[in-house]
């Protein structure tokens, strides 16, 4: 297993997040979508200065511009994002993009939210083959995708195999058990993003302070021979963050130990 942290919860400049992540024992940092080759150029040559990984992009347009939207402008929006986190992650050597696929709202149904997102999915798909970077869905709070099986049926339905899934152990637990999940989608994985969940509250947590059975979720891995980057998303602490990260390092430590 290889430690990530996503790159918003890092503090200080791009060369401190980077210079503390390597600190603390990161191997690599997810980085957000940038709009310019420049900008994605500049987050390589820090990386590469610290000796640092940047495995993945998180792709910005999926919630603001849904690839369910009715409207095929806004479609087209989201579609440009992740055209630009694409490229971005071509340059700065990542190999995979998250992607949000589809919002379920008043508006919008289930059915359209499937059968829209997927066909957007499929073209994107070609550009994401020509480039080898994989687009990875992630499970996040969006009312689609709400089981494993399901989960699995939409990927494989799209035909690609540079479409994968980008699984939240932490988002999961509102509504199942990330190890069931996690054994439904098996070589479909591609990337792991973890951050600590109390059900009673429904709150995020940090790691080891949260429900998460890890002993059962480090389990399920191993069984489907996941072994690729486990990206830790949690907001610094209030004060003296730098310690979050370090924390955080030693949370995964532990967690990957079991």
């Amino acid at each position: 297993m290889k430690k990530g942290i996503c790159i918003g919860t890092l503090p200080g400049s791009l060369e401190e997040k980077f210079r503390l992540a390597k600190d603390a024992g990161f191997d690599g940092v997810e980085i957000n979508t940038v709009d310019t080759d420049a900008e994605s150029e500049e987050l390589k040559a820090i990386a590469d200065k610290f000796g640092m990984k940047i495995p993945s992009v998180m792709n910005s347009a999926h919630w603001q511009f849904p690839l369910s939207d009715p409207d095929p402008a806004v479609r087209e929006k989201s579609v440009d994002g992740m055209m630009k986190s694409l490229a971005s992650a071509s340059i700065v050597g990542a190999d995979t993009v998250l992607l949000v696929p589809a919002v379920v709202n008043e508006q919008v149904c289930y059915e359209d939210a499937y059968e829209r997102s997927q066909k957007e999915i499929k073209e994107m798909a070609k550009v994401a083959e020509d480039k080898k970077v994989f687009i990875a869905i992630e499970n996040v709070w969006n009312k689609f995708l709400l089981s494993p099986i399901e989960f699995a049926r939409y990927i494989d339905e799209i035909e690609s195999e540079y479409v994968r899934a980008y699984f939240d152990v932490g988002n999961i637990l509102l509504y199942g058990y990330p190890q069931h999940w996690i054994r439904t989608l098996g070589s479909r994985l591609k990337k792991v993003h973890v951050k600590g969940f109390k059900v009673e509250s429904k709150s995020f947590t940090y790691l080891l302070d949260s429900d998460i059975n890890w002993a059962e979720v480090m389990k399920a891995f191993k069984d489907v021979g996941y072994n690729n980057y486990i990206t830790a998303e949690m907001p610094p602490y209030s004060t003296f963050p730098e310690q979050m990260i370090y924390d955080t390092s030693g949370h995964l430590d532990k967690i990957f130990a079991l």
